[in-house]
C-alpha cells in the first residue's frame, strides 16, 4: 500500500477510488431497496448513471458536485434494519474487523458488484487486487490517529462506525452533560 501511493499520481489513486465507489452504487442501491429508502435509491441510481457517463466510467465524481450525494449501504446495514444482532466483533483475514452479522453480510454484497461478474479469472482477480490496494492505502494515514492499544482503538471506531451507519447518522451520545453539574 505504501509504494502503491509512492508511485501513484493523487488524481490517478483518486481516479481508482471513485471507479471502486462507482462500481459499489450497485451493492448501495440493492441495500437501499432491500430498506426501503427508494429515495436513497433513486440518488444512487442517478449517481450511477451520472457518473458512468459524464465521469468517465466513475473515475471523476460528477454527482456529488450536482448534489447527489454518496449513500453507504451494505446488507449488514440491511440485516441490522431487519432486526438481527450485530453478534460478536471478529477479525477477518483480508476483510479486516467486522461482526458476525455484517461478515454473514459480505457474501450478499460480494454477488452485488459487477466485478464479481469478471468471466476472465485473472483479470477478475487483478481487479479485486487493485481495489483491496487501493483501499488499504487510502486508510494508511489513519493508522496515524491510533492511539494505545491497536486491537481496541480500531474495534471500538468500527462499532461506533457501524453504529452510526445502521442508523443513518442518528446516534446517541453517551456522553451526559448532566452528571458534571456544577455545584
Amino acid at each position: 500500500a505504501k509504494g502503491y501511493n509512492w508511485i501513484t499520481p493523487d488524481f490517478l489513486n483518486d481516479g481508482i477510488t471513485n471507479v471502486f465507489g462507482n462500481l459499489g452504487e450497485t451493492k448501495n442501491l440493492l441495500n437501499d431497496v432491500l430498506q426501503f429508502k427508494l429515495a436513497d435509491a433513486g440518488t444512487d441510481i442517478m449517481r450511477f448513471v451520472i457518473n458512468s457517463t459524464v465521469g468517465v466510467l466513475g473515475f471523476f465524481d460528477v454527482a456529488s458536485g450536482w448534489g447527489f450525494d454518496r449513500n453507504e449501504e451494505d446488507f449488514g446495514q440491511t440485516l441490522a434494519a431487519w432486526g438481527f444482532k450485530s453478534g460478536p466483533y471478529v477479525v477477518l483475514p483480508f476483510w479486516g474487523p467486522t461482526t458476525i452479522r455484517d461478515g454473514i453480510g459480505l457474501v450478499p454484497d460480494i454477488y452485488s458488484v459487477p466485478q464479481t461478474y469478471i468471466d476472465h479469472d485473472e483479470t477478475r482477480w487483478a481487479v479485486y487486487i487493485v481495489e483491496g490496494v487501493d483501499k488499504r492505502a487510502d486508510l494508511l494515514s489513519a493508522e496515524e490517529l491510533i492511539q494505545g492499544d491497536e486491537y481496541s482503538f480500531i474495534r471500538d471506531v468500527y462499532l461506533q462506525r457501524r453504529e452510526f451507519l445502521i442508523n443513518d447518522g442518528a446516534v446517541e451520545d453517551d456522553f451526559v452533560s448532566d452528571d458534571f453539574d456544577d455545584e
